[in-house]
């Protein structure tokens, strides 16, 4: 409106000027309005990603699992953690703070990555899905399950806090399944219908899972197993087993030299064989360990990233992988076909 008064030729009149700013503060009123109510309801808006996907941003590989296996080719997913990359060390960058402002939904488990938390809370994100939240929590140390009030340890040293690593326990991690795919049925209602059969069946691998473990650990020679930091809590309890790790819940973490006596008694006393370590953390104190007490090591994977040293290619092989080696190590009996072999026609 202004730039057509200056180019007109004759005199504005004062009528004529006040009509020309109410229009054009009437127009910036507007045009406000609208960006504020797109803003702020842009989870109406239905998925933003290419060819109308829904753009979901996952923390780290078990939460890109859970976003792949249940919104399949209706959703775009981007991992913040980078394979090979140990997720607790992550430090969220500028790009990828950029890459959750474009996203619909942000799918992580808070406690895992702190970065992470801190990013999420400050995004304008619509929808931001907290796996900790669709599950229950608990609070492990370094010494988790049936066997721990067995032993008198030094106060303190079983205290920690809240472990994240519920995926490890595949009931638990199918209740997450659940969740998310509740939360993509909400962020986008006109493919609820493939988001509910993609969680069904996801569901459904997850039961066969447990039920192998279940069977492939029920009758063994020993019930306690030796880990780098305390990733299996949730694992050791669902099947009867007793986690000892060498740190707690943070891998990078030192053990104390009192620490290290205490494990090497106890192998020793409960007749474990294996140390165990992970392929995105060093083994080299597992290794230690190990040869001091004439012990074997192996890998227990925590499926926290899938790399070339995975020993599967998703959650339900390097799972299977890990059931392996548990009852290799703690001198599983036969149960016929194999609780192990039932991956075999389940992993897709």
């Amino acid at each position: 409106m202004s730039v057509m008064s200056r180019r007109h030729s004759g005199p504005i009149s004062a009528a004529a000027s006040a009509l020309a700013a109410a229009t054009a503060l009437g127009t910036v009123a507007l045009t406000g309005c609208s960006v504020f109510s797109t803003t702020t309801s842009r989870d109406d808006d239905g998925p933003s990603g290419p060819g109308g996907r829904l753009a979901v941003v996952a923390s780290c590989y078990p939460m890109e699992f859970l976003a792949d296996q249940i919104g399949g080719d209706r959703v775009r997913v981007t991992e913040l953690t980078r394979p090979g990359q140990e997720p607790h060390d992550l430090e969220i960058s500028a790009r990828q703070t950029a890459q959750l402002e474009k996203s619909d939904v942000a799918l992580y488990l808070k406690g895992l990555q702190p970065s992470v938390d801190e990013a999420i809370q400050q995004s304008p994100i619509p929808r931001k899905v907290d796996a900790a939240t669709l599950t229950t929590l608990e609070k492990h140390g370094t010494e988790v399950g049936g066997h721990a009030a067995a032993h008198d340890h030094a106060p303190g040293e079983e205290s920690g806090g809240l472990d994240p690593h519920v995926w490890l326990d595949p009931v638990r991690y199918a209740q997450v399944a659940r969740g998310v795919g509740k939360a993509f049925e909400q962020a986008d209602p006109d493919h609820a219908a493939t988001y509910r059969k993609n969680t069904a069946a996801l569901v459904k691998r997850l039961d066969a899972l447990n039920t192998r473990f279940a069977d492939g650990l029920r009758h063994t020679r020993g019930k306690v197993f030796l880990t780098t930091h305390a990733a299996f809590g949730y694992l050791a309890e669902r099947y009867g087993l007793t986690e000892e790790a060498i740190s707690g819940l943070d891998p990078e973490s030192e053990p104390s030299a009192a620490r290290v006596r205490d494990l090497e008694q106890l192998a020793e006393a409960d007749g474990v064989t294996t140390v165990f370590y992970e392929t995105l953390v060093s083994g080299r104190t597992a290794r230690t360990i190990a040869d001091d007490a004439h012990l074997r090591t192996d890998v227990l994977d925590p499926v926290e990233g899938i790399t070339d040293r995975s020993r599967g290619h998703d959650y339900v092989q390097v799972m299977d992988a890990n059931l392996t080696a548990l009852r290799k190590a703690l001198g599983a009996r036969s149960t016929g076909a194999g609780a192990a072999a039932g991956a075999a026609g389940d992993a897709r």
